[in-house]
C-alpha cells in the first residue's frame, strides 16, 4: 500500500532510539500518522517541527498498519511560530483538537483552514479570528455545526447577539432578552465577513467561550476528554497582545 500527499506537521513522539511517530493533517487523507525512521537525527528533526508543511509518502503492507512516512520539507515555518506564545500554543491547541478526528478520514476544508491559521498565529487579533473559525469548522466537520446566520425564534438575520447553548442556533436581541442569563453571547465579528477581527478582549473571550462550550458538550465531554491546556494559554497570549495594542 502506498499514497502521497501534502500535509502540515502537528506533532511527533519518540519511537525507539532514533525514530519518531509523525502526526500530520493532510490534504487528501485527513489526520494521518506514520513512522519516520531516523526522525530524531540532526538532519531530520528540523523538518518535523509542528507547523511545517511537508510532502509525505506513506507505505505499509496493509492499509490498517501504522506504516512508514518518507518526508520532504516543503515550507519551514516552525521557527517563526516558536518565536511567539500565540504561535507555540496555537499549533499545540490545533493538534490537541485534531487528534479526535478519525484516522485517515479526509477533511480538506480543515486542512485548508489549518493552513490559514498557521500563517497568522503571530498576529494577535488575526490569530484569534482564524482560530475561532477553525474551531467552528472543526465542530461542523464533526457533525455539530453552529447556525449563526439567523435567529432560531424569528428567522431574523440582524441583531443576533446570543446563541442557544442547546441547539447552537443564533438568537436575536429581542427574542432572547427574557432568557439572556441562559444564553451564550455571540461576538459580532463571527456574524460579519471573515476578515472582521475581534474588537477587544471581551469579544475574544466570548468567542472562545462559545466554541469551547460546544467542543466540550458535543465532542470532548462525551469521550471523557477535556479541552487542550494549550488552548487557554493561546487565548491568554492573544488577550495580552490585544490589550497591549489597545
Amino acid at each position: 500500500m502506498e499514497w502521497r500527499d501534502e500535509g502540515i506537521v502537528l506533532s511527533t513522539r519518540p519511537f525507539g532510539e532514533t525514530s519518531v511517530i509523525l502526526d500530520i493533517i493532510s490534504k487528501e487523507h485527513g489526520r494521518a500518522s506514520g513512522l519516520v525512521k531516523g526522525g530524531r537525527s540532526r538532519r531530520m528533526r528540523p523538518s518535523l517541527q509542528p507547523g511545517n508543511s511537508v510532502e509525505v509518502t506513506w507505505r505499509a503492507r496493509l492499509d490498517d498498519q501504522l506504516g512508514n512516512f518518507a518526508v520532504e520539507l516543503s515550507r519551514a515555518r516552525a521557527g517563526h511560530l516558536m518565536e511567539t506564545a500565540t504561535g507555540t500554543f496555537g499549533i499545540q491547541a490545533i493538534a490537541g483538537l485534531l487528534r479526535h478526528l478519525p484516522d485517515r478520514d479526509p477533511h480538506p476544508r480543515l486542512y485548508e483552514t489549518v493552513g490559514l491559521v498557521v500563517e497568522h498565529l503571530d498576529e494577535p487579533a488575526a490569530a484569534a479570528a482564524v482560530m475561532v473559525r477553525f474551531e467552528l469548522a472543526f465542530l461542523e466537520e464533526m457533525g455539530f455545526g453552529l447556525n449563526l446566520s439567523s435567529c432560531a425564534a424569528t428567522g431574523l438575520t440582524e441583531g443576533l447577539v446570543w446563541v442557544s447553548p442547546r441547539s447552537g442556533r443564533a438568537v436575536s436581541r429581542e427574542a432572547g432578552e427574557p432568557y439572556a442569563d441562559k444564553l451564550l453571547p455571540l461576538p459580532g465579528f463571527l456574524t460579519a465577513p471573515e476578515d472582521r477581527l475581534p474588537s477587544g478582549v471581551g469579544d475574544l473571550r466570548a468567542a472562545f467561550d462559545l466554541t469551547g462550550h460546544f467542543l466540550d458538550a458535543c465532542i470532548l465531554g462525551p469521550a471523557d476528554r477535556v479541552l487542550p491546556a494549550a488552548r487557554e494559554h493561546f487565548v491568554s497570549a492573544v488577550a495580552r497582545g490585544l490589550g497591549a495594542n489597545r
